[in-house]
């Protein structure tokens, strides 16, 4: 009878540390794709913008490749093969004018704003810009009421600031056009996903990646058709050397569509907060490989910066991990007592 408990105990214990083992190794999987397709498509667009490689700078057309892309692939599974459901939303045309189309603006300025400064910055100064995007979202968060004020936190945020100064003082190709347009793209960005609590998560409107593309991405091609019909257009008709390259522009959004399903696995299946964390691994490849690579000038006063920035970073998302830990363990013991109270109401009864 004791071998059979131990046998028995020893097969649980084995069965539970494959299941443990197994969901270690996809949640790596996760976070390795989003990295790959992160990385891709971040060193695609600097190539393909970048006066010295591809040379095409042309960042609203680009941004209007992948939107028509990302909205014809979108439409083809929702609508024709039906691989995701989107009736089930509570999408009336209300909510999409006074929700979608305001998110769809943000977006659009935000992918304009940070595709143009590939054209100035190097990609090591960008990722290292990027850092600033916590600090953003807080600021936001309160100015919206969608975060409480606190002291420590701010605190928090004015380190990752220092450290992002400090790195721009630094910067051997700072560009002041090619800052404006990043803290640019990191501000409608940030704004964006508040916005996305306010005016979605509040009516109970989850969208994953392709939902959200079916929805905003048409919206995005509207709102850049104007400034490119201005601003691109007239230099296109000019440029009578140009023409369309399916090869590059077609991997260059068939990736950039690849990276949204892979943002919807990695946080589905992991936590926002893994995609945090995984972002700042992305950022350190991303400088390393502009640095050894690509051939970006980074300076010791670039990473000393950008170090400290990634302290407070670091620290922020710690500071979250815990938060959810103590939430978690709340909602657990709330569960509990319930769980208790009900057992005693039902012993209460038994009794009389």
């Amino acid at each position: 009878m004791g071998n059979g408990g131990e046998a028995s105990s020893s097969t649980t214990t084995s069965t539970f540390s494959h299941g443990v083992v197994k969901k270690v190794i996809l949640a790596y999987a996760y976070v390795a794709l989003w990295i790959f397709l992160s990385f891709t498509v971040i060193v695609y667009n600097k190539y393909i913008l970048d006066p010295k490689m591809y040379n095409w700078p042309f960042p609203i057309s680009l941004t209007l490749i992948h939107m028509a892309f990302c909205s014809t692939l979108a439409f083809v599974l929702v609508r024709v093969l039906k691989c995701v459901e989107v009736n089930s939303l509570p999408m009336t045309r209300q909510i999409y004018m006074e929700s979608v189309v305001p998110i769809g603006a943000l977006y659009s300025l935000s992918l304009w704003f940070s595709n143009s400064a590939y054209i100035y910055l190097s990609v090591s100064f960008i990722q290292m810009l990027k850092a600033v995007m916590p600090v953003a979202v807080y600021s936001i968060g309160v100015l919206f009421k969608k975060e409480n004020f606190k002291t420590n936190v701010m605190v928090n945020m004015l380190s990752i600031s220092f450290g992002v100064a400090i790195a721009a003082y630094g910067e051997a190709r700072f560009d002041i056009w090619g800052v404006f347009l990043q803290l640019g793209a990191v501000a409608f960005e940030a704004t964006r996903l508040v916005m996305i609590q306010i005016l979605l998560n509040s009516k109970g409107i989850s969208l994953n990646p392709i939902t959200s593309l079916y929805y905003v991405a048409p919206c995005c091609f509207v709102f850049l058709l104007m400034p490119w019909m201005f601003m691109e257009l007239p230099l296109l008709t000019e440029t009578s050397t140009f023409h369309f390259d399916y090869l590059i522009f077609g991997t260059n959004s068939f990736c950039a569509f690849a990276l949204n399903l892979a943002v919807f696995l990695l946080v589905d299946k992991t936590s926002a907060l893994t995609m945090n964390v995984a972002g700042v691994v992305k950022d350190w490849l991303l400088i390393a490989f502009s640095w050894s690579v690509i051939k970006d000038k980074v300076t010791l006063m670039n990473l000393f910066g950008y170090g400290v920035a990634f302290m407070g970073v670091a620290y922020y998302n710690h500071t979250k991990l815990v938060a959810l830990k103590e939430a978690e363990a709340q909602r657990r013991a709330q569960a509990a007592d319930k769980e208790a109270a009900g057992r005693l109401m039902d012993q209460h009864n038994e009794e009389n």
